[in-house]
């Protein structure tokens, strides 16, 4: 790619974001940001609660990685979001239009597998359910690629990135 794109991994929680994330970024040769850090300390006290974030609980989080992929515009960069309804893309394309999302996609067993053996994140199993019905695919009309997450991380990193070489060059 000439230029990169900036680039929003997505996904319901356990699908491997912030592990693909900086992999691809680095396939990429492009900058990585880690979007559980853009959320503000409520937001994550609340999931470490077991509580789901609402709507107005996302804006603030949104924002500040629309803000962060719209400095990258023309640079390219990878972050990751989980982006899950249509409206939350629509707001990160606002702050940033050139913007295109990787949608890791996988068996829910999977994922809640892959989830229990994790330590150290706010985020726990319990919550998986109220991801998956939140979640709104990408639309046909949205720039992205839908990516599964069977698999090994740089296996699926590699898909990740052979899928991006299918999507238009971003404009300048």
């Amino acid at each position: 790619m000439s230029t990169p794109h900036v680039v929003v991994v997505m996904g319901v929680a356990g699908t491997g974001k912030t592990t693909i994330g900086p992999l691809l970024a680095a396939r990429l040769g492009v900058p990585y940001a880690e979007g559980d850090d853009f959320h503000p300390q409520a937001n994550i006290d609340k999931m470490t609660a077991g509580t789901p974030l609402t709507d107005e609980d996302r804006w603030p989080w949104l924002d500040a990685i629309g803000h962060w992929a719209h400095q990258r515009a023309g640079l390219g960069g990878v972050v990751s979001s989980s982006a899950l309804k249509r409206s939350y893309r629509d707001r990160l394309r606002a702050a940033a239009p050139g913007v295109v999302f990787v949608h890791l996609t996988g068996d829910r067993a999977l994922i809640q597998d892959r989830m229990s053996h994790r330590q150290g994140h706010f985020m726990p199993t319990a919550l998986l359910d109220s991801q998956f019905a939140t979640l709104q695919p990408l639309e046909a009309d949205e720039a992205g690629v839908p990516v599964d997450v069977s698999g090994g991380p740089e296996e699926i990193a590699d898909r990740a990135a052979a899928a991006l070489r299918t999507l238009p060059e971003p404009p300048r």
